[in-house]
């Protein structure tokens, strides 16, 4: 047993985050290159398709509940030596997963066309945009069982095959984007259509995949019986941490929407400088999340083997790493500004507008690299509650009304903008420092630890 131990507390933060940066970088660059192929085929058709992704993206967010409690339930149950709980835990997630996905993909396929109506699109648009939503819509279980695996695998610390599933997947999607668009080899061009069934082959693919990696890493098979048979302390242990942080993502994303509300009486320049300065931004953090991934995944493990200050000392070290790493690259990217923003638009009102939101990055993302790491670090340790009602408070209390007072009241702008999203920041990256440094975490470890 003690070999075992061993071998979930001793691997490296390196070993963990070098896939989980890769596989985050895919993430973020398939969105960017499926939109660049749709562009080539219609612009109706890329509008379309992008406000039907926001529509799935903000339904994913309720997978990511089960995703995000099993990566740290069954972490601290390695680090506990507790190996027979920790599979348990996996068979729940799958299960859990598997009628989430389920009840949402069918409320998808039938309202779709009602909840795409709240966008405000028409015409073309709009049928784009339906088409997608109810075929990939109706996929999505296979997406949220995805990602209960996917969660397994990583929790156990097998980053590289959850990465190697990733490119799989995205290679899957990119091939049946230019044969849907191209017509090449005398195919016909399906359009929307074909890029919805791509992505849903994709999913397929990247289940089974998964299941295979599964099965033969860690010996484990999930079954029929595992949608019936789902052990009720696992499911309230899962949505005792996931229900929250997923209330947290959802707040962010909806006080971002607010936001945007807010740059849109700003006029065209500044709402396209924050959509491109964004991309950008996340060149930035890109780095600090794939190591506060990592970092989470250790951290459960220690909290389990009750190595709490080594779990200290985890977070501490991997937090000064994410914020010089930020503060490095946003100075970089303040440095060589006009460049950047040229290769993603050559208008003189929009580089003007953005130029100068480059500098204040360098003030945002180290602020962000803190909230990240110790953020994700405290739920990690079970201390779930704190980093949700902190998070809240501050993202609508600074992020949103100082936004409209900066940027709109006293005519800012742009820049009264991002003034108030790095006061948020910070805000909640200093008080994430102090909780964890006061160590509350170690009354709050999600499973009780026998001596």
């Amino acid at each position: 047993m003690s070999s075992q131990i061993n071998k979930y507390n001793e691997q490296t933060l390196f070993s963990i985050s070098w896939p989980l940066f890769i596989e985050l970088s895919l993430h973020m660059g398939i969105g960017i290159i499926a939109t660049l192929i749709l562009s080539h085929y219609s612009d109706n058709a890329a509008a379309g398709v992008g406000v039907a992704n926001q529509l799935l993206n903000m339904f994913i967010l309720v997978f990511n509940v089960t995703s995000i409690g099993a990566v740290i339930l069954t972490g601290q149950r390695l680090g506990a030596g507790k190996y027979k709980e920790a599979r348990h835990v996996a068979h729940s997630a799958f299960g859990l997963n598997f009628w989430f996905g389920a009840i949402i993909a069918l409320m998808i396929f039938i309202f779709g066309g009602t909840l795409l109506s709240f966008f405000d699109i028409h015409g073309k648009v709009y049928e784009y945009a339906l088409i997608f939503t109810h075929i990939c819509g109706a996929s999505l279980f296979l997406e949220s069982i995805s990602l209960a695996l996917s969660a397994v695998l990583r929790s156990y610390g097998y980053t590289k095959e959850s990465m190697s599933v990733t490119i799989l997947m995205d290679c899957i999607s990119i091939i049946g984007n230019v044969l849907a668009i191209s017509g090449i080899f005398g195919l016909p061009i399906t359009g929307v259509t074909g890029v919805s069934w791509a992505i849903v082959i994709a999913r397929l693919i990247a289940v089974l995949a998964l299941l295979y990696f599964i099965h033969r890493r860690l010996a484990l098979r999930m079954s029929i019986k595992d949608l019936f048979k789902i052990n009720k302390e696992d499911v309230k242990g899962l949505l005792a941490i996931g229900i929250p942080s997923a209330g947290e993502n959802f707040s962010y994303q909806f006080s971002q929407l607010i936001i945007t509300g807010f740059i849109a009486t700003l006029g065209a320049p500044s709402l396209a400088a924050r959509v491109y300065i964004n991309n950008i931004s996340m060149i930035c953090y890109l780095f600090t999340l794939a190591i506060a991934s990592g970092t989470q995944l250790l951290i459960a493990r220690y909290i389990g083997g009750k190595q709490f200050e080594r779990a200290l000392q985890r977070g501490i070290k991997t937090l000064k790493i994410a914020m010089l790493a930020s503060f490095i690259t946003s100075l970089i990217i303040a440095l060589t500004g006009s460049p950047i923003l040229d290769t993603f638009t050559h208008n003189p009102n929009i580089i003007a507008v953005g130029l100068p939101i480059l500098w204040i990055i360098i003030f945002t993302e180290p602020g962000r690299a803190m909230n990240i790491v110790l953020m994700s670090a405290l739920k990690s340790a079970g201390d779930v509650r704190f980093p949700v009602v902190i998070g809240i408070f501050s993202m609508w209390g600074f992020a949103v009304c100082l936004s409209y007072l900066l940027g709109v009241h006293f005519e800012l702008g742009l820049i009264g903008v991002w003034i108030a999203q790095g006061v948020d920041e910070w805000f909640r990256g200093t008080f994430a420092t102090k909780r964890w440094l006061s160590r509350p975490w170690s009354r709050k470890t999600i499973i009780k630890v026998t001596a």
